[in-house]
């Protein structure tokens, strides 16, 4: 510690007042007369993290009731992280998103029934070669918590039936992709799109029942499927009003084994704020593979554009 007393001088007839410093554990204390101002070191942060959890339920309980339906229960929550660093030249961004829903209804077979079930993981790291170009490497991983079932009923029976038709890990997709990245950011808007022409994409169907019947495009009996080829990757993440926030994301691949078909992955999520708890949130998924065959009505399996659509008005918490 070391403390000194401002220091007076005469100049042209004034007086000058020079103030002197006080050093205190590496703070530093400008006095001027009796005046005390105090700097202090602004702490240099890399790191921003944060996220959002929502849930809705919906819930209706029906007895002797003349116009009919049933009683039911419908619950369907998420959570969405995020840890980005950002220093000097490199940066480096994760994010985990969970999606689960279900709903249950007293009058059929099998009444606890999955409506949504998403894990999807991200995470990149590049370094700037000029403005706003980076050269980088991104590791993306998508499946799902919980077996999926299509749900028919058998001809001249009242019951339903099941097959079971997805699992998890049974698909899980992981897709590294190294190649230059684009990244605008400023406030309230953030762009980002990355080329890769050296990308690896492989695809796990772990449950023994599903791989021995090679679904989605597994070799009956493997449990993995290497692909190589080209990807693009882009999101979009910007507040179109106060109170409304848009995120979307689009991934592209190609193998180069059949450059041109492309697997497609699209995700919106629409977000607005009613008050800081209640949001209404509007979320969209799009996915088209060749190789996965969607079991239809009538039995058989066809290629299909794979839609969901959501729409949830309940808690909203960011943080």
């Amino acid at each position: 510690m070391c403390i000194s007393i401002p220091r007076v001088l005469a100049q042209s007839g004034k007086v000058k007042v020079v103030p002197d410093t006080v050093l205190i554990n590496g703070d530093t204390l400008i006095m001027l007369g009796d005046s005390l101002i105090i700097e202090e070191k602004v702490k240099v942060t890399f790191w921003k993290t944060g996220g959002n959890y929502n849930l809705s339920v919906q819930q209706v309980s029906l007895a002797n009731w003349a116009a009919g339906g049933a009683s039911s229960f419908a619950l369907n929550t998420g959570v969405n992280l995020f840890a980005n660093y950002k220093k000097t030249n490199k940066i480096w961004e994760t994010s985990l998103t969970v999606n689960f829903g279900f709903n249950r209804q007293a009058d059929r077979s099998y009444r606890t029934r999955k409506t949504n079930d998403n894990f999807k993981f991200v995470s990149k790291y590049g370094r700037e070669l000029a403005k706003g170009f980076y050269l980088s490497t991104q590791l993306e991983a998508r499946t799902q918590l919980l077996e999926g079932y299509k749900y028919y009923k058998e001809s001249g029976s009242e019951l339903d039936s099941r097959n079971l038709i997805s699992d998890f890990l049974s698909p899980a997709y992981v897709q590294s992709s190294t190649g230059l990245n684009y990244q605008k950011e400023k406030k309230g808007f953030k762009f980002s799109s990355i080329l890769s022409p050296f990308t690896g994409r492989f695809t796990l169907v772990l449950n023994d029942s599903l791989n021995q019947a090679g679904a989605f495009g597994i070799i009956p009996g493997d449990k993995v499927k290497p692909e190589a080829g080209a990807s693009l990757g882009t999101s979009v993440d910007m507040k179109v009003m106060d109170n409304i926030q848009w995120k979307a994301d689009l991934n592209l691949f190609s193998n180069y084994g059949k450059f041109g078909n492309m697997v497609v992955n699209f995700n919106s999520t629409i977000s607005m704020k009613v008050n800081k708890y209640i949001s209404t949130r509007i979320e969209t998924v799009m996915i088209y593979d060749e190789n996965v065959l969607i079991e239809m009505d009538d039995g058989t399996k066809s290629q299909a554009i794979q839609l969901q659509n959501l729409i949830n008005f309940g808690l909203g918490i960011d943080f």
